[in-house]
């Protein structure tokens, strides 16, 4: 009983799919991949330009450039912060001759 209801399966499987790829092949059109949501081809706006042929126009640099600059940006603040608040660095024989 068991190897009839497999063998049933498989022949409706095979069925199923000579049927999909026959009705598919009775128009060309339908062999044609379609894109879909592929539109990296259509540029819409201003082209974009690097960093440093436009410094004052972040609107029109590459996303990699804009991520980049902003990023080192954001370092140099922290960091500059950061020796803002802690005094920058500390010479270590100012600090022996007065504890004398």
């Amino acid at each position: 009983m068991a190897t009839s209801l497999a063998s049933i399966t498989t022949l409706t499987r095979r069925a199923f799919t000579l049927t999909r790829f026959t009705s598919s092949t009775s128009s060309p059109a339908s062999l044609i991949p379609r894109r879909g949501l592929a539109g990296a081809a259509d540029h819409h706006g201003p082209p974009k330009v690097n960093c440093w042929q436009e410094p004052m126009n972040p609107g029109n640099w590459k996303e990699e450039h804009f991520v980049i600059v902003s990023l080192s940006g954001w370092g140099l603040l922290f960091f500059g912060g950061y020796k803002f608040f802690t005094g920058g660095k500390k010479n270590d024989e100012n600090l022996v001759e007065a504890a004398q």
